[in-house]
C-alpha cells in the first residue's frame, strides 16, 4: 500500500546538485493523480520586489549570499508550512538542504562570512525547534559533476550560464557529506537514484523505483 492508498499524508524532497534530474523527476510523477508537485521558487529569487536576488547571488557571492539565502530559507519555511493539498507533496530541495549544502558551501568557500554564517544558523535551528518542517523521504538523485554541467549547458537558464565546475563539484561534495556520510543529520531515510543516465532513460529508473517512492517512509 502506497500513500496513495492511505489517509497518510507523506513529503517528499527531491535533493540533488544543480542539473541532476530534480525538474525531471518533478515532471514524471506530476503526471500521477493525488501528488502535488511543487518546484523551487526560482521565480520568486527572481524577483524580490523588483531585485534578481539569484543572479545578484552568481554575479558577487560574497556580496550577496548572505542576503540571497536569507530568502531561500523564507521562501523553503513558506512551502513547508503550506498546508498540502494532496496525500503526496513532492517538493524540489528543502530547508535543509539550502542550509546543509548552500550555506555550507558558501561559508566553506570564503563567501560567507562566519558572523552571517551563524545568523543564518541560529535561525535555521530555531525554525526546526519552532515550526513544523518535517519530511518522510529524501530521494538523492546522485549525479556526476560533469553530468551536472553539461545539462546546465543545453538548459541555457541565464544566471547558470557561467556556473564552473569546480562550484559544482563543491556542491556535489556538500551533498555527498549530508547524504551519504550523514555529515549532519537527515530528517528521513534517503533513497539514492543513479542521476548519471540520459535523461530519456531516467524515467525507467523512476519507474522501477516508484513504490519505494510512494511508500514514503517505509523502505
Amino acid at each position: 500500500m502506497t500513500a496513495l492508498h492511505s489517509s497518510r499524508s507523506i513529503t517528499v524532497a527531491i535533493e540533488g546538485n544543480i542539473g541532476s534530474g530534480k525538474t525531471t523527476f518533478l515532471d514524471h510523477f506530476a503526471k500521477t493523480k493525488g501528488i502535488e508537485v511543487i518546484q523551487e521558487p526560482v521565480d520568486m529569487w527572481r524577483n524580490v520586489r523588483g531585485h534578481n536576488t539569484l543572479a545578484l547571488m552568481y554575479s558577487d557571492p560574497k556580496r550577496w549570499s548572505f542576503a540571497f539565502q536569507s530568502y531561500v530559507q523564507l521562501t523553503m519555511l513558506d512551502i513547508h508550512t503550506r498546508k498540502q493539498k494532496s496525500l503526496i507533496r513532492m517538493m524540489e530541495r528543502s530547508i535543509y538542504s539550502a542550509k546543509y549544502c548552500f550555506v555550507e558551501n558558501m561559508h566553506e568557500s570564503g563567501n560567507m562570512t562566519d558572523a552571517e554564517y551563524v545568523v543564518l544558523t541560529e535561525w535555521f535551528n530555531w525554525i526546526l525547534a519552532n515550526q513544523k518542517v518535517q519530511i518522510d523521504l529524501i530521494v538523492y538523485l546522485k549525479t556526476s559533476p560533469e553530468v551536472c554541467q553539461q545539462r546546465i549547458q543545453q538548459r541555457c537558464r541565464e544566471e547558470e550560464k557561467a556556473i564552473p565546475l569546480d562550484y559544482l563539484q563543491a556542491l556535489h561534495n556538500t551533498h555527498e557529506d549530508w547524504l551519504t556520510h550523514k555529515k549532519f543529520p537527515t530528517p528521513a531515510p534517503v533513497l539514492v537514484l543513479d542521476g548519471d543516465h540520459k535523461l530519456s532513460d531516467m524515467y525507467s529508473v523512476f519507474e522501477e523505483n516508484r513504490h519505494k517512492i510512494l511508500l514514503g517512509q517505509n523502505l
